[in-house]
């Protein structure tokens, strides 16, 4: 009894083993999650075959879908006596020969797990493999999926077949569907460095949609980054082609091993699920050949010390992106700003147009053409001047850069200057305030169905189409308004004719007794052109813009939560921006005027302006 207590206190060691193989075998058959993964499997074994030339063919034959992938690599490796050695490959599933070959000093091929062949699994029910022996006779072996056995036997063909072929049928159902431009955008990516390297040609035949492609290693955008740290470790170098592009969610950096793409996202690892790697702004790859894959599926990493090294070599790469993006953000920013402020500008401009100069003549945008270059540079500089904005922008610059006001050097018109037919015309102003017995002069503007300005070959027929008033030279580009001597509302109209084409526009002329100007001449003794803007962040304060007129700018709170909020759309970003502008405008242009008069008049001008926002 004693000695039976002693011997179960005494140690038991052993080693595992598999109960039962064949459910192990079909375990690591269905652990590849993803059918392309499993075709790229196959095209990587054509690779490290040497394969010059791969030809992928997906069609129907007897009436099963079926994928065929033939190269003209070395084949099978062969026996003792020369013939293909597809019993090894069946027999050691789980024992590469390619670790074998690696460790004895081969490089450039991928795999190190026997297991590659049984992925078929997950895209059809049989797979025939197909290569020459030294007796130049070609032999086959027959895989079944969910079957044990496997089948070798010579098939009879005219000549040998060189290389390799291998095929799958019958797909499985929701393979069936699987294209061919589909297959060449995945091993685009998937295996961008091993073509690039290995120098293969991968052809895709799509004989059921009648196309053909060529794989070719997937072009990344957006600026090369050439001046990051260097990846080294102890275990080896990691290689980084990283390109700065536009934000988008698009832009992903994939990690490789051996040129072969693991994850299409590095942000799929914990320790890189933050910026930069985050931003969107980042595509390219890292290739790190030391990293341990999940041998099942190839698509993740054992996190053991090679990927602690590999995250701590990544560190200083990541600084560096951090400010790069950064810098980009700020560019982008200033452009964004210049755009905006060009938008701005221009849709006031185009709504001064259709309202009466008169009313508006604080803003000197017809004088702006007759500006010297040194009052230019001084508005521009002291919109620059804008110290404590995170940007600015010069109202005189964005003049310029709009080429609307600027004054240029004739030079010979481009074709696609010219104007074109008669589309469409429109009066200036389109609405008028006239004192009875006043007058009132307003102009056709003619435009093709481009906007440009239509000039030749021009009739025009002014009339009152209702109420009071008149015209008396009624037959030219501008006519003169006559008030009548009773206050009321009249409609005036102009038809442009151009060879048998007739358009038509109108404006509306309000007549009364009084004008509300009180204090609007005051500002006309210090007119100016439109002004620029400049961003100052005051969070918590309620104020949303002013006008700093000794520098001729609007300064726009940015840390206002309305700023914020619209912030987040850049059309609605524009249009917040706009409406900022016509408040402050018309609170400029209108001093003194009772509070209902200055909402009507903003009413008024962020109407037009809002119309010519682009």
């Amino acid at each position: 009894m004693a000695r039976r207590q002693k011997a179960a206190q005494a140690e038991e060691k052993g080693k595992l083993r598999i109960g039962d193989m064949w459910n192990a075998i079909t375990i690591i058959a269905l652990s590849q999650n993803n059918p392309m993964k499993a075709l790229a499997e196959l095209v990587e074994n054509s690779i490290d075959a040497h394969a010059r030339n791969i030809v992928i063919v997906r069609g129907r034959e007897g009436g099963r879908a079926f994928l065929r992938i033939s190269d003209d690599g070395d084949g099978i490796p062969r026996d003792e006596v020369g013939l293909p050695d597809f019993k090894f490959v069946a027999t050691h599933i789980c024992d590469s020969i390619k670790r074998r070959m690696r460790e004895q000093g081969a490089e450039g091929i991928q795999g190190e797990f026997g297991i590659g062949l049984l992925s078929f699994w997950t895209l059809g029910k049989e797979l025939v493999i197909t290569s020459a022996g030294a007796d130049e006779h070609t032999y086959e072996m027959h895989l079944a999926k969910e079957h044990p056995g496997y089948t070798v036997r010579r098939r009879r063909l005219l000549f040998p077949a060189r290389g390799t072929e291998v095929s799958v049928a019958p797909l499985l159902p929701g393979i069936r569907q699987l294209s061919g431009e589909k297959i060449q955008w995945y091993l685009a990516s998937e295996l961008r460095d091993r073509i690039k390297s290995s120098g293969v040609k991968i052809e895709v035949v799509d004989r059921q949609a009648r196309r053909q492609f060529t794989v070719e290693p997937r072009q990344f955008t957006g600026r090369l980054l050439h001046d990051l740290p260097a990846v080294t470790t102890p275990l080896g170098d990691v290689y980084v082609e990283l390109y700065l592009a536009d934000q988008g969610v698009e832009n992903t950096v994939g990690l490789s091993r051996s040129g072969t793409r693991v994850l299409k996202s590095l942000t799929a690892l914990d320790d890189f699920a933050a910026e930069p790697w985050t931003s969107g702004c980042l595509e390219g790859i890292v290739d790190a050949p030391f990293l341990r894959l999940t041998p099942g599926t190839r698509d993740g990493v054992i996190h053991d010390e090679a990927y602690l090294e590999f995250a701590r070599a990544m560190e200083p790469v990541a600084e560096r992106l951090k400010s790069l993006i950064e810098e980009q953000r700020e560019a982008e920013e200033q452009r964004a700003s210049r755009r905006i402020l060009k938008s701005v500008q221009k849709a006031i401009r185009d709504a001064l147009l259709a309202l009466p100069a008169d009313e508006y003549d604080w803003f000197d945008v017809r004088a702006g053409v007759k500006r010297s270059g040194a009052a230019a540079a001084t508005s521009a500089g002291a919109a620059a001047a804008a110290g404590d904005g995170e940007s600015a922008a010069s109202g005189a610059g964005a003049e310029e850069d709009s080429g609307e006001e600027a004054v240029v050097e004739p030079s010979q018109k481009q074709f696609f200057e010219y104007e074109g037919p008669l589309h469409s015309v429109r009066v200036s102003p389109a609405s008028a305030v006239v004192p009875v017995g006043g007058q009132k002069s307003f102009r056709a503007i003619p435009r093709d169905r481009r906007g440009r300005l239509v000039e030749r070959d021009l009739e025009y027929v002014w009339r009152v189409a209702e109420g009071e008033g008149t015209l008396p030279n009624a037959t030219g580009e501008c006519a003169t308004f006559v008030a009548p001597a009773e206050p009321g509302l009249t409609r005036i109209e102009v038809a442009a004719r151009q060879a048998g084409c007739e358009c038509r526009g109108e404006a509306l002329v309000t007549v009364t007794d009084s004008l509300e100007v009180e204090g609007a001449k005051a500002g006309r003794e210090n007119r100016k052109g439109l002004p620029g803007y400049t961003f100052h962040r005051a969070p918590g304060e309620l104020w949303r813009s002013r006008y700093d007129a000794d520098r001729n700018i609007v300064v726009i709170n940015n840390g206002h939560r309305d700023f914020v909020f619209a912030a987040r759309n850049a059309s609605r970003k524009l249009r917040y921006i706009c409406r900022l502008f016509t408040k402050e405008l018309v609170l400029r242009n209108f001093p003194g005027i009772p509070a209902p008069s200055l909402l009507e008049r903003m009413v008024e001008l962020s109407l037009y302006t809002e119309e010519n926002l682009r």
